[in-house]
C-alpha cells in the first residue's frame, strides 16, 4: 500500500469512480477521467480503466451493435480544459495519412479559476514561511534554548518538504484515452486486431494468508477482458510452489469456459464474479436481456459450485496423497497430484528437495494459445445451458509458473520472482508488452488494456513511452474510510500534479511495461547512430533463447506464435531461467528488470525506468528512506526532469518528518509538569505566525480538492492517517535505515501481516473491529495521554490557580492544539478499543473520564503541597477547604 500523505509519491489511482491513469518515461504522462462501477470485495484493489467508453465487449458475431450512449461526465471535469485542440484539429485535417496513426488521447489541465488561485495561495504560503523564520531567527527567546534549536530545525524542514510536496503539483494534468480512434486503428472487419500482445503477470505466494478465491478471482477478470484473445497470455507466479493454487487454476480455467463467454455475451461489468455477484442488481448494457436472466441464474450456480470446489482442494489433495502414500508405503509423506505423480513443488509434510525455499522450478500451460480464428460456441444444451453460438468461446494463454527455490541464495521476493516471469514469458510468448497485477487485484473495466495502448501506441510520444500506471481503488472499505484506505488525496490529487511533469512512480501493481524498458534498453529518442539493441548479452545472463528473443520484443507488430511447452529443448531452457543461480553475474535487480534489495522495489523500479526514458506502510516507509540514501534522485542521471528529482526526493524522504512532529506532539508533557513553558517568545506573535501558515495550508486544501474531485471528508481522512503513521510507523521506519545504513546493521525486521478474509454476511467489516496489537502501537497511545493529560492538567490548573483573562487565553490555544491532534488520532484510537468503537460516543466518554482523572490528580497535587485546595468560581469568588476534606 501507498503511503497515506503527500509526501509519498507514487502511482496513479482512481477514486470514486474517476480513474486517472498515467504513463512514465515520456516526459509527459497520460491519464483520463470516467465514471466507473467500482465494487470491491474483501479489501482487494480494483484496478479500473481510464476508458471514456461505455462498457461492453465491442460486436460479437450474429447481434446487432447497441446504440452508443453518451458519454458521463464526471463532476470534475467542469473544472478542467483541454490544451490540445490544435493538434487534435490538425490530426483530423491530416486524416491519418502517411501511416500517421491518430490521437488516441486528450489532455486537460485544471482551469484558471481554480489554478490561478492554488498557485497564488501557494506563493502566498512560501512567503509567510518566510517571513516566519526570519522573524524567528531575530527573535531567538525561549524557556529552553535547546528546545528552540530543535524547534528550529523542524519547522525548516517542515517548510522544505511542505515546499517538495507543493511545486509537484502546480501543474496538474489528465489525459483522457479515445478508445473509438483506438478500435478504428487496429480492429479490423473480419473481427481480428492488429493491437500489440500483452503478457500479464499475476504473483503469489500462500494459498491462505492470500485467500486463493481473490486470485483467481483476478484471473477471471484478466481472461474476460475486452483485449484480443489470441494476444494475450497470463503467468500466475506462485512463489511458494504450491499444489492448492496449481490444481485451483485448474478448477478456474474450467470455469473459465463458462464464465469468460457470458461476460462477452452479456458486456457484464466487473468481470471479476466476486465482484460481479456481490452486488444485487445493475444496469443490463448487453445485447440479448431476454436470456440474461436465465444466464445469470444459472452462472451464478456454477459459481457458488466453483467456490466449493476451491475450498474442497484443501481437504481433497492432503486426502488423495494419504491415499498414495499409503500404497507406495515410503518413508516420506509425498504430495502428489491427480495424475499420479508426485508434486515437484512444496509439500504438506516437508521433505527434502519439497518445501518452501527449496524445491524445483515449475511452468505448466494450463490454456494453450487459442489460435488468431474465432471458435464460437453452440447453442444451449443440457450439457451447456447457456447458448454461446454467437460468442467467441476462446480463452487467452494461461501459464502457472514456480520459480526454483535453493537456499544458498536470497530469491528477492516479488522482485525476483517477476524476473523469473519476465524470463519465462520471453521463452513462451515475447509480448512487447506486459503488465503487473498482485494477487488480490482485478480489473474491474474490461476495457483496462486498450486504454493503456492509448498511451503506448499514440503518435506524438508513444514510442518512448516506458510505462503506463494504472488507477486502483479498494473495496469493502467503511462507508467513512475511517482508516484513509482510498488514501484519495494521494491518488487523485498528488499524482495528477505529477502528471504534468513527468509522470508518477510505479506503485508496485497495476502497470503497464514496455518491455525492453524493462531490460533497460533506451527509448528511440535517446539512441545513438551508433546503438545496439543488446550492447552486452552476458548481462543478460547465458540463455541465447531468451537473449535473442529481445529483438522481437522490441516489435510491436510480431505474431504470438508460443511454442509448445513440453518439448525437450524448450522445457530445458525454461528450466535454465528459473534457476536460482541464473542471475549470478548479470544485472537482474539492478540494471535489468525488477530492482532488488529494497523494500520498494516497485518505487525504484520506475523510478529507474523513468532515468532511462527521460505493508505496507512501513515497509513503504523504511524502503523510501532506504531508497533516498542508495538511489538518491538527486544525483539521478541527466534525464530525470528536474522536478521530477523534486518529487522523488519528496516521495522517499518524507518518513523524517515524523521525528520532528512526534517532538510536537509530546511537547504537551513539559507543560504538564513544569507549568508555562514556551519553545518561542513572544509566544502571541509566534501562535499569530503558525495560525495563518495553517490557515493557508487548508485554504489550498480546498481548492486542491475542488480539481481533484475529493470531498472533505477525504482531505480530513488524509491528515488524519499521516498523523497515525508519523506517530508509529514513519519513526521505526527512520530508526530501520539509521540501524542498515549508518551502524551498518539489518535494520528493523518487517513482518507483513496474513491478508485473512474475516468479514461475513452479518458483520460486513468485522476486521476493523479486531485488535492486532504490536509494538508499534505504543508511541501513538502515548500521545494520546499526553494530549489527554494536559487538557486535564488545564482544567485543574483553572480550577485552583485563578487564571486570568490572558492566562486563560494562552491556555486556550494549546488546548485547541491538544484537541485537533486527538481529532486526528480519532480513528486510531477507535481502532484499539476493538468492538467497542462501534459506539464511538464511548471513546467520547472516555475522554472526559481522562480529562476528569487528571484534572483531580492536578487538584489533589495541589492540595497535598499547599495544605489546603481554593475552588475559583465566576461570580462568589470561590471556596477554601482544607486538605483533610480528602485531598
Amino acid at each position: 500500500m501507498a503511503p497515506p500523505q503527500a509526501p509519498a509519491d507514487g502511482g496513479v489511482v482512481v477514486a470514486g469512480g474517476t480513474a486517472v491513469p498515467s504513463e512514465n518515461g515520456a516526459g509527459d504522462h497520460h491519464g483520463g477521467s470516467v465514471d466507473n462501477s467500482n465494487g470491491v470485495v474483501g479489501g482487494r484493489t480494483t484496478v479500473p480503466s481510464s476508458s471514456v467508453a461505455a462498457n461492453g465487449n465491442g460486436k460479437q458475431h450474429g447481434t446487432r451493435e447497441r446504440k452508443k450512449k453518451p458519454a458521463v461526465v464526471s463532476p470534475m471535469d467542469k473544472y478542467w480544459t483541454p490544451i490540445d485542440d490544435k493538434e487534435a484539429a490538425e490530426a483530423v485535417e491530416d486524416g491519418g495519412e502517411d501511416g500517421r496513426r491518430p490521437l488516441l488521447f486528450r489532455t486537460y489541465r485544471v482551469k484558471g479559476i481554480l489554478l490561478h488561485p492554488y498557485r497564488l495561495l501557494t506563493l502566498l504560503r512560501l512567503i509567510a514561511i518566510i517571513l516566519f523564520f526570519i522573524w524567528r531567527i531575530r527573535h531567538p527567546y525561549a524557556d529552553g534554548m535547546w528546545l528552540w534549536w530543535i524547534s528550529m530545525v523542524g519547522d525548516f524542514w517542515f517548510g522544505v518538504t511542505w515546499l517538495l510536496n507543493q511545486v509537484a503539483k502546480l501543474n496538474p494534468i489528465k489525459r483522457v484515452p479515445d478508445l473509438s480512434l483506438l478500435r478504428q486503428q487496429f480492429d479490423l472487419p473480419d473481427g481480428n486486431s492488429n493491437l500489440p500482445r500483452l503478457d500479464v503477470f499475476i504473483n503469489t505466494v500462500d494459498p491462505i494468508n492470500e485467500p486463493m478465491i481473490y486470485t483467481m478471482n483476478s484471473i477471471l477478470s484478466i481472461l474476460a477482458v475486452d483485449y484480443p484473445i489470441d494476444r494475450t497470455a497470463t503467468y500466475l507466479s506462485d512463489d511458494g510452489g504450491s499444489i492448492i493454487h496449481y490444481e485451483g487454476l485448474l478448477e478456474t480455467a474450467n470455469f473459465a469456459k463458462l464464465w469468460v463467454p457470458f461476460c462477452r455475451k452479456h458486456s457484464i461489468e466487473p468481470r471479476a464474479p466476486q465482484s460481479y455477484f456481490a452486488v444485487k442488481s445493475r444496469p443490463y448494457t448487453g445485447n440479448v436481456p431476454d436470456e440474461f436472466a436465465d444466464d445469470h441464474r444459472h452462472m451464478s450456480k456454477e459459481y457458488d459450485e466453483f467456490k466449493v470446489h476451491l475450498d474442497a482442494l484443501f481437504t481433497k489433495i492432503p486426502e488423495r496423497s494419504d491415499a498414495y502414500n499409503a500404497e507406495a508405503k515410503e518413508g516420506v509423506k509425498a504430495t502428489w497430484m491427480a495424475d499420479g505423480t508426485q508434486w515437484p513443488g512444496t509439500w504438506f509434510d516437508p521433505a527434502e528437495n519439497h518445501k518452501k525455499g527449496q524445491h524445483a522450478g515449475i511452468v505448466k500451460v494450463m490454456l494453450n494459445h487459442p489460435g488468431d480464428e474465432p471458435r464460437f460456441g453452440g447453442p444451449a444444451s443440457a450439457e451447456t445451458p447457456l447458448d454461446f453460438s454467437a460468442v467467441d468461446v476462446r480463452l487467452p494463454m494461461l501459464v502457472y509458473i514456480s520459480r526454483e527455490k535453493n537456499p544458498s541464495y536470497d530469491h528477492q521476493k516479488k522482485a525476483g520472482a517477476m524476473n523469473v516471469q519476465l524470463r519465462v514469458s520471453a521463452l513462451l510468448t515475447n509480448a512487447p508488452f506486459i503488465i503487473n497485477f498482485d494477487g488480490d487485484h482485478y480489473v474491474n473495466n474490461s476495457q483496462a488494456f486498450r486504454a493503456a495502448m492509448c498511451f503506448m501506441l499514440d503518435r506524438r510520444d508513444g514510442d518512448n513511452t516506458a510505462f503506463v500506471q494504472f488507477p486502483q481503488r479498494f473495496d469493502d472499505v467503511d462507508p467513512t474510510d475511517r482508516y484513509c484506505n482510498h488514501n484519495r488525496v494521494f491518488f487523485d490529487a498528488t499524482l495528477l500534479g505529477l502528471n504534468g511533469i513527468q509522470g508518477p512512480s510505479y506503485v508496485g501493481t497495476g502497470c503497464m511495461f514496455r518491455r525492453i524498458a524493462v531490460y533497460g534498453i533506451d527509448p528511440p529518442r535517446w539512441r545513438t547512430d551508433a546503438f545496439k539493441l543488446v550492447d552486452n548479452p552476458n548481462k543478460f545472463g547465458n540463455s541465447m533463447p531468451f537473449i535473442n528473443s529481445i529483438p522481437s520484443a522490441a516489435n510491436q507488430e510480431w505474431s504470438m506464435t508460443s511454442p509448445p511447452a513440453h518439448e525437450e529443448s524448450v522445457m530445458e531452457e525454461l528450466n535454465n531461467v528459473m534457476k536460482s543461480a541464473y542471475e549470478d553475474g548479470t544485472e537482474f535487480g539492478k540494471e535489468i528488470g525488477w530492482v532488488y534489495n529494497i523494500a520498494t522495489e516497485d518505487v525504484v523500479t520506475g523510478f529507474q525506468y523513468t532515468d532511462r526514458m527521460a505493508i505496507y506502510i512501513l515497509r513503504w516507509s523504511g524502503g523510501s528512506l532506504e531508497m533516498f540514501f542508495s538511489h538518491c534522485p538527486l544525483l539521478a542521471g541527466h534525464r530525470l526532469n528536474f522536478m521530477q528529482r523534486i518529487a522523488y526526493t519528496n516521495m522517499t524522504a518524507y518518513p523524517i518528518s515524523s521525528v520532528f512532529l512526534v517532538f510536537y506532539l509530546l511537547f504537551p508533557i513539559i507543560w504538564i509538569f513544569r507549568g508555562e513553558f514556551y519553545i518561542q517568545k513572544p509566544f502571541p506573535t509566534y501562535v499569530l505566525y503558525l495560525v495563518i501558515i495553517i490557515a493557508m495550508t487548508e485554504l489550498i486544501g480546498m481548492v486542491e480538492i475542488k480539481w481533484a474531485g475529493l470531498t472533505l471528508l477525504d482531505w480530513i481522512r488524509n491528515e488524519q492517517f499521516y498523523i497515525i503513521g508519523a506517530t508509529a510507523v514513519y519513526p521505526l521506519a527512520t530508526l530501520h535505515i539509521v540501524l542498515k545504513l549508518v551502524l551498518r546493521g539489518n535494520g528493523v525486521s518487517f513482518k507483513l501481516t496474513a491478508k485473512q478474509a474475516t468479514s461475513t454476511v452479518n458483520e460486513k467489516y468485522a476486521e476493523m473491529y479486531v485488535v492486532q496489537w504490536a509494538p508499534l502501537l505504543i508511541p501513538t497511545i502515548v500521545v494520546i495521554a499526553v494530549n489527554v493529560g494536559a487538557i486535564g492538567a488545564a482544567i485543574g490548573k483553572a480550577i485552583v490557580e485563578g487564571w486570568s483573562l490572558l492566562q486563560m487565553a494562552d491556555a486556550s490555544l494549546g488546548l485547541v492544539f491538544n484537541a485537533w491532534i486527538l481529532l486526528l488520532i480519532y480513528p486510531f484510537a477507535l481502532g484499539i478499543m476493538g468492538r467497542w468503537s462501534k459506539r464511538p460516543y464511548i471513546l467520547f466518554i472516555l475522554f472526559m473520564i481522562g480529562f476528569a482523572v487528571v484534572a483531580v490528580v492536578v487538584v489533589a497535587i495541589h492540595a497535598a503541597r499547599t495544605g489546603s485546595v481554593r475552588f475559583h468560581f465566576r461570580h462568589s469568588g470561590g471556596a477554601s477547604f482544607p486538605t483533610s476534606w480528602g485531598f
